[in-house]
């Protein structure tokens, strides 16, 4: 492993250094071993780092830890993930407090095309397992990457029948990876492994103690295109993951209940708040989504009836891999300024040639019957 990513790593450790100051650092210097190689007076000059985030950059402890830390993913086979790096998942990329780090075992593609979270109760009801396992049998043929928590209930639930319908599915922990948390579900995350992964921001040595599983609910829900919660309660876990989706400009559905069923209160009260989408099927989510939409077919009819401009095209040319793109990946993508892209997209729109969804976020409009 290369000497950059122990400077990332060390980077994470610094006490008090935060995602946001942690990442402005990166920016000022120009990498994570750059901010170590910066003078304190440069650093501290910089709004927002105190002077004990400067003191742990230049600290020996953080160093000799992030060595410790490098030791143990080489050891156990973990990749380190730096929110720069191509393989970091690029939805969680977009949130302002994405962590820095993330530690991954497994195999999975984190930025395919479907992403879909699905979140729920520890205290899974007969109904919620049948519906769990129904939704993901659904989208099976939609070939989507299934995210959860890795706990007990709906989330294993969710694993499990990714796995037995053949999807790659990633459980994201709120703690270190030198354990599994629940203990009962060690077989099942070797199993995700082999199709899929485990996840967490947390270095080893971490407990799964309560305050990191908030921590582990906005991965969740930055991961993803869209978060179903199956059942939960009014104050529940889920809840709070769906309310930063919400945050994220992430589509929420959840699944009704009878009125009274303690375990379908969370869910009917994102309903009727307008929080979430009810779902019944699949159907819902491609509906919803506009999965059900031919993005590719459709981008080649609208240049058939069409003429673009080359700078159009060069836009055009970045929804050739993905149905939906984000700014980000647009100014990525070409070579035009903010503002003349911002120019081009509100033109597309006009024309019914793009859709802006929440999140800043674009996608083809289905003008093509």
């Amino acid at each position: 492993m290369t000497e950059q990513k122990l400077y990332e790593i060390a980077l994470t450790l610094v006490p008090g250094i935060g995602y946001v100051n942690g990442k402005k650092l990166v920016a000022y210097c120009g990498g994570a071993e750059a901010v170590f190689c910066e003078k304190k007076k440069a650093i501290i000059k910089i709004n927002g780092i105190t002077e004990n985030v400067v003191n742990g950059i230049f600290s020996k402890d953080v160093m000799l830890r992030a060595e410790e830390e490098m030791r143990f993913v080489e050891k156990n086979g973990i990749k380190p993930l730096f929110y720069l790096d191509i393989d970091y998942p690029k939805r969680l990329q977009h949130c302002h407090d994405s962590p820095m780090m993330l530690y991954y075992k497994g195999n999975a593609d984190f930025n395919v095309e479907k992403v879909i979270g699905v979140v729920g109760t520890r205290n899974i009801t007969d109904y919620g397992r049948y519906f769990t396992e129904r939704i993901v049998e659904e989208l099976a043929s939609d070939n989507v990457l299934v995210i959860s928590g890795l706990a007990y209930g709906v989330d294993a639930a969710a694993h499990r029948a990714a796995l037995k319908y053949d999807l790659a599915t990633v459980g994201v922990l709120g703690h270190g990876m030198q354990t599994i948390y629940p203990a009962e579900n060690r077989n099942l995350s070797q199993k995700m492994i082999e199709k899929g992964g485990v996840l967490t921001e947390f270095v080893s040595g971490t407990k799964p103690d309560r305050e990191n599983f908030p921590k582990r609910n906005r991965i969740v829900a930055g991961m993803v295109d869209c978060l179903v919660v199956v059942e939960s309660a009014l104050k529940g876990g889920a809840v709070i993951t769906a309310e930063i989706a919400n945050s994220y400009d992430r589509e929420v559905f959840a699944l009704p209940g009878r009125i009274g069923d303690i375990y379908s209160e969370g869910c009917n009260h994102l309903i009727k708040t307008n929080k979430a989408n009810i779902l019944t099927s699949a159907t819902d989510i491609r509906y919803i989504m506009r999965w059900d939409v031919d993005t590719k077919v459709v981008a080649k009819q609208m240049r058939m009836f069409r003429d673009f401009s080359d700078d159009e095209k060069k836009v055009m040319n970045v929804f050739e891999k993905s149905n939906v793109v984000h700014l980000d990946d647009i100014i990525v993508g070409t070579d035009l300024s903010p503002s003349k892209i911002a120019s081009i997209l509100l033109s597309l729109e006009f024309d019914g040639v793009l859709t802006a969804l929440p999140g800043k976020r674009y996608q083809i409009c289905n003008v093509i019957q």
